[in-house]
């Protein structure tokens, strides 16, 4: 990391002989271009550290044009000299490369983009980029899963992150949460001890980016806390159809404080204009394996394509004394209020439109805190949220090889001016010149001024904030009901998606090795259901413990399924395999047309027959049905058996779509033959002029995404309410 601070040092700042870190200038990059000048909320600022090598000649860190394609020899065959400073510099810069990846979150994606606020919204915020309708933020989001290292797989089963960061007038705002309204734990004094169960075992190093083992378990039974997250990470929301199809949470209580101090209690809500969808978990596991980015891939190439993924931004706004009026605390991280009880204000919309130009610069180097606020915003004293004000500036460091100026990077620098006296450390970019460095002074005039309510538009603290109690440690009584709402999500989704929060508990708890955690477990979830214990235990062979009623209930509340939220908005970006058979000049024929009416929708069409040709995208070889979100079987099928593709495959192609919930179509004979039965979703597949009309029904298809009524449902018999 110093050698890349180092290297923007010189090879940015001195050469563009300016500083617009500080004094807001804007110098020309060092040979730059833009990628899309004409991007909506694109500013330009990362345009200044972008390096252009077209036409060029190779030079060192340091300037001196050099020959680096050759060691330096003493003759043709001999040793290597020491005195080769090309050879030492690059192999040196190249062994420190790599900066420490993130504790959690490690594999990730992201974009940037845009937030445009619907309305002045000063009545109650003084934050700039709320203050006016149509005002325009840039905006940089960073998607991710939290468990597995930064080479895991996208599809695994876990909460997923939503970094949301706004380059404000007024500094940078980030708001750091997942796509799960709650978390696993009420305390940050117990954020280690969760991620310590989660991650692989310390003396395998597996499994990874998974919780199907004893320790996560362990935990989770130990601290049930951990149940309501819990019951959202083993259903679709677990394992979501891509980035852009998930919904983002803020997780905690916040606050937004008007000029005048007043102060009102809020939470965060970003709902996706994509529509949320979601994997099933066998598809998920083979997706990981067929295409390990498949997420990250999905992101950029809608981007590329123009496909702009849009989030409805969106408040539930309480009063300062409703924090304990609905039954439960509101500085909980662990609880959720129900729509019903607050509705949602939405606020403002924002898009990704943009991608980044360099992962490693922009997105491995973003360095995100929930502490990053700006005025009209405070935080609350959920305690899990405090000690996360501490921890991400921690990690930043380590991250950052132990230097404090990880905001002086490209991607973590505000847009407005930054003044102060924090000096010196590694890697420093900038050059101050206020030799009075220190607060107060009269040297500089007393400058920098301190900035608060009244002067210089500061944060500051809401003045509603107040304490007075004993210093303690413990729990407060307000947080101990943990499974009232678990019980809650359950109730509030499809039969469908509780058998999927049914089968994904049977899969994770059937890995577990230790009969005690695996009773331990069973009983966290009696206490939310007896029904959801008793179907678990009965794949164990195990049995369930009795009814423990205590927090049972049948209240439901809107909006957390998955499956349960209506159909698509549109194909935009959904994948589409049209299978066809280079010995089958119609079915080639047949698929051109289907092609050019579904690209049209903006649908990613590919032909798949038994080997490149014209006319094919794909070869059987490299398709699988997890790669796809519709499969159209056309004309005389593929031989089974082939030297070109594995046995079988253009039948298991069809047949494993349609076990995985998805629209298919192909001749009835050919229907017949794999097994698959008349239903939703099922379609026989077009002949010449009827394209036209099979096509909308299949864009109906594709718009209600899974097919739920395909998937096996336990019996009444097994279920206990």
């Amino acid at each position: 990391m110093r050698c890349t601070i180092l290297t923007l040092a010189l090879n940015v700042v001195l050469a563009t002989a300016g500083c617009p870190y500080m004094d807001g200038g804007s110098s020309g990059a060092q040979n730059s271009k833009r990628s899309n000048p004409h991007v909506t909320g694109d500013d330009g600022f990362l345009d200044q550290f972008t390096v252009e090598d077209a036409g060029e000649y190779t030079t060192t860190d340091f300037g001196t044009p050099v020959d680096d394609l050759h060691s330096l020899k003493a003759g043709k065959r001999g040793a290597t000299l020491l005195e080769d400073f090309v050879l030492r510099t690059k192999i040196t810069r190249f062994d420190h490369e790599r900066i420490p990846e993130r504790a959690v979150h490690a594999r990730g994606a992201a974009a940037h983009g845009y937030f445009e606020s619907y309305a002045d919204w000063s009545n109650i915020t003084a934050a700039g980029f709320l203050g006016k309708a149509g005002k325009q933020t840039p905006v940089f989001l960073r998607f991710s899963t939290v468990a597995g290292s930064r080479g895991s797989a996208d599809t695994a089963r876990d909460v997923h992150g939503f970094a949301l960061r706004f380059y404000t007038d007024e500094g940078n705002y980030d708001i750091v949460g997942n796509n799960i309204p709650v978390f696993f734990i009420q305390d940050a004094i117990q954020f280690p001890d969760l991620i310590h169960a989660v991650k692989p075992s310390p003396e395998k190093e597996i499994p990874q980016a998974a919780t199907a083992h004893d320790s996560a378990w362990d935990f989770f039974s130990q601290n049930p806390s951990t149940m309501h997250t819990l019951m959202w990470a083993l259903s679709g929301h677990g394992i979501p159809r891509s980035y852009r199809h998930l919904d983002g949470f803020g997780i905690h209580t916040f606050r937004f404080v008007t000029d005048a101090g007043k102060s009102k209690l809020i939470k965060y809500h970003f709902k996706t204009k994509q529509g949320r969808a979601s994997l099933v978990w066998q598809e998920a596991l083979a997706l990981s394996g067929q295409n390990p980015d498949f997420h990250r891939e999905d992101l950029f190439n809608a981007i590329e394509a123009g496909h702009f993924p849009e989030w409805e931004v969106g408040v539930q706004i309480m009063d300062e004394d409703d924090v304990l009026r609905f039954g439960f605390d509101l500085l909980d991280p662990t609880k959720i209020v129900p729509v019903e009880t607050v509705p949602i204000t939405p606020i403002g919309k924002f898009v990704l439109n943009r991608n980044p130009r360099n992962y490693f610069a922009e997105v491995e180097q973003a360095m995100f805190s929930p502490g990053h606020v700006v005025r009209g915003i405070d935080f609350s004293d959920d305690p899990l949220l405090q000690g996360r004000l501490f921890s991400y500036v921690d990690t930043q460091l380590n991250r950052n090889m132990g230097s404090p100026n990880f905001e002086q990077i490209p991607i973590n620098r505000p847009r407005n001016t930054v003044h102060n006296n924090n000096r010196d450390g590694a890697g420093q970019q900038l050059i101050p010149l206020n030799k009075a460095a220190y607060t107060t002074n009269s040297l500089n005039g007393g400058a920098p001024f301190p900035a608060n309510q009244s002067a210089g538009r500061g944060f500051f603290t809401a003045p509603k904030r107040t304490v007075d109690a004993a210093y303690v440690r413990e729990i407060s009584p307000t947080f101990l009901d943990y499974w009232t709402q678990p019980r809650l999500f359950f109730n509030s989704l499809s039969a469908a998606e509780q058998q999927m929060v049914v089968n994904a508990a049977r899969f994770e708890l059937s890995k577990l090795t230790s009969p005690a955690v695996q009773t331990a477990s069973l009983a966290q979830f009696n206490l939310i259901s007896h029904d959801l214990a008793v179907r678990v235990a009965s794949a164990l062979g195990l049995t369930a413990p009795d009814a423990v009623d205590t927090y049972y209930h049948a209240n439901k509340t809107a909006d957390v399924g998955v499956f349960s939220s209506g159909q698509l908005p549109s194909i935009a970006t959904l994948n589409i395999a049209l299978l066809a058979s280079v010995s089958d000049a119609s079915s080639l024929s047949t698929a051109a047309a289907l092609k050019t009416l579904f690209k049209a929708k903006g649908a990613n069409v590919k032909v798949v027959a038994e080997r490149l040709a014209a006319g094919v995208d794909a070869t059987y070889a490299a398709a699988d049905a997890v790669l796809f979100d519709g499969v159209i079987a056309l004309g005389t099928p593929a031989p089974a058996a082939s030297a070109l593709y594995p046995a079988g495959r253009p039948a298991q192609i069809l047949r494993d779509a349609f076990w995985y919930g998805k629209p298919v179509a192909a001749p009835q004979r050919v229907l017949r033959s794999v097994g698959v039965a008349a239903g939703e979703g099922v379609f026989t597949a077009p002949a010449g002029e009827k394209v036209a009309a099979f096509g909308g029904a299949f864009e109906q298809g594709l718009r209600t995404f899974k097919f739920t009524g395909r998937f096996v449902e336990d019996e009444e018999d097994d279920k206990e309410y």
